[in-house]
């Protein structure tokens, strides 16, 4: 059984970096990109067999899903940095009252999601502005997306707990078998049973619950701290402070995120289903791109603190350059293969179309190209995160993203009032949101390590170190 424990554990305070950060990312990248076939097939299979319509009805929701998400998605980044630190610095009690915490947390805030998601849908739709003719299906694709979100929350608070012991490898499994179900239901569904984006939104929804179960069974079957007894599980307060502590921030910096792109989705439903139909197709194509920039973010959040956690600085600073060198190269090269074979990537969402297929290529341009710029803004943030701070993050995000956004909606776009021009508003916040975190991270990274510093005095002079208690 140790043995078992120690395959699925990885040793991110000693030896090299450089290897161990592609061998816990790559995985990573792979999960996260089959998680997005979940939306990417409902968007593929609709496209081709229930029209365009159909397709933009889908497409046109990502923004608002993402919206209502973010906050507890955001907590799932706290549960990871609280498991690391501890695991870290070997309390393995305190690992253990965070795993039951998390878990509890993931299946309350998505029967919460699913309750509020399910009536009120087509209420958010229309603030949306979602076009006439696409309204009704989003609302009903919306309703049965949201069934699951219960076991949407589960599985990214499961995984995050397994991310923290270093292990990608299994998340990546159970999703490769969520996402052949999530296939199999989404042709049969559609082809077969005619079920149009009903049929898509409840494969989805069943391959969610299958993902969730198995990480759930996974942490059952743990044999170290990680281990879930489900009668066990209880909120801790003050795990639970420590989680909203680096969590709430994350997550309301995802919300106000979601909350400028559903103005920019707003803005570009004004144009018409054909502009709608082809930036949701490229938006598709462009989440492949930004899931493999976003693994080096979550892999800067656990090495960080994991390193952190053990008092190990100069590794801290490693990582993050290691990180940074990766997620620029990742970047970069997807960014741009994806723009130069922007027909056929299109195509796959809508065949014959070639007004959307313009469009799409048009916004893949703008966003796919330059999308390193992104990778190295949230890289930033996860040494940040890492270390302990959330809520500076937030607040720069906030107004250097966020509210240049809004601000451009409604000011320049205003004037010039184009596709291009709402397009163009995401790179250069990117530019202004990294240059001020990188600043910060600055500031941040010189009052942690002194920290360590004092708690290693402590700890040399006979006294209890206060690390784990920032």
């Amino acid at each position: 059984m140790i043995r078992t424990k120690k395959r699925h554990q990885l040793d991110m305070c000693h030896g090299s970096l450089a290897d161990k950060i592609l061998l816990f990312a790559i995985p990573l990248m792979a999960s996260s990109m089959l998680q997005l076939l979940f939306n990417a097939a409902d968007v593929i299979v609709v496209g081709r067999f229930a029209g365009k319509e159909s397709l933009a009805a889908v497409g046109s929701t990502t923004s608002l899903i993402n919206l209502l998400v973010a906050l507890f998605v955001g907590l799932s980044v706290g549960s990871n940095v609280v498991v690391a630190r501890n695991l870290g610095g070997k309390r393995h009690d305190m690992v253990g009252r965070a795993v039951h915490t998390s878990i509890l947390m993931a299946l309350v805030s998505g029967a919460i999601l699913a309750v509020f998601g399910f009536f009120a849908a087509r209420q958010l739709l229309v603030w949306m502005s979602s076009p006439a003719d696409v309204i009704d299906k989003s609302a009903i694709y919306l309703r049965i997306y949201f069934l699951g979100m219960p076991a949407t929350m589960a599985y990214n608070f499961g995984a995050a707990i397994l991310r923290a012991q270093g292990d990608t490898k299994r998340p990546l499994y159970f999703l490769i078998i969520a996402g052949v179900v999530n296939v199999i239901l989404n042709l049969i569904s559609v082809i077969l049973l005619n079920m149009d984006v009903a049929g898509v939104a409840l494969a989805t929804t069943i391959s969610q619950y299958v993902s969730a179960g198995l990480v759930i069974l996974c942490l059952t079957k743990e044999d170290g701290p990680l281990r879930l007894n489900l009668k066990a599980m209880k909120l801790d307060r003050h795990i639970l402070g420590q989680i909203l502590e680096i969590g709430l921030p994350a997550g309301f910096q995802g919300i106000v995120f979601s909350l400028s792109n559903v103005l920019i989705q707003s803005s570009i439903n004004s144009f018409g289903s054909t502009v709608v139909a082809g930036s949701a197709a490229a938006g598709n194509i462009e989440n492949f791109v930004y899931q493999a920039m976003n693994a080096f973010y979550q892999t800067n959040l656990t090495f960080t603190g994991q390193n952190y956690g053990a008092g190990e600085c100069r590794r801290v600073d490693k990582t993050l350059l290691y990180c940074q060198g990766f997620v620029i190269v990742t970047g970069l090269l997807l960014g741009n293969l994806v723009y130069y074979f922007g027909h056929p990537l299109v195509s796959i969402y809508a065949p014959g179309e070639e007004d959307v297929i313009r469009q799409g290529i048009i916004r893949l341009g703008y966003v796919a190209r330059p999308y390193a710029l992104c990778g190295i803004m949230d890289t930033m943030v996860g040494s940040l995160r890492g270390l302990g701070y959330s809520i500076g993050p937030m607040i720069v995000s906030l107004i250097g993203a966020c509210g240049l956004r809004v601000v451009w909606i409604f000011t320049i776009f205003q004037m010039y009032r184009t596709p291009e021009n709402l397009y163009i508003s995401y790179p250069i916040s990117w530019i202004v949101t990294g240059a001020v975190h990188i600043l910060f991270f600055l500031y941040a990274r010189k009052k942690a390590f002194a920290l360590v510093r004092a708690d290693s005095r402590k700890e040399a002079e006979g006294e209890h170190p206060v690390t784990e208690e920032q």
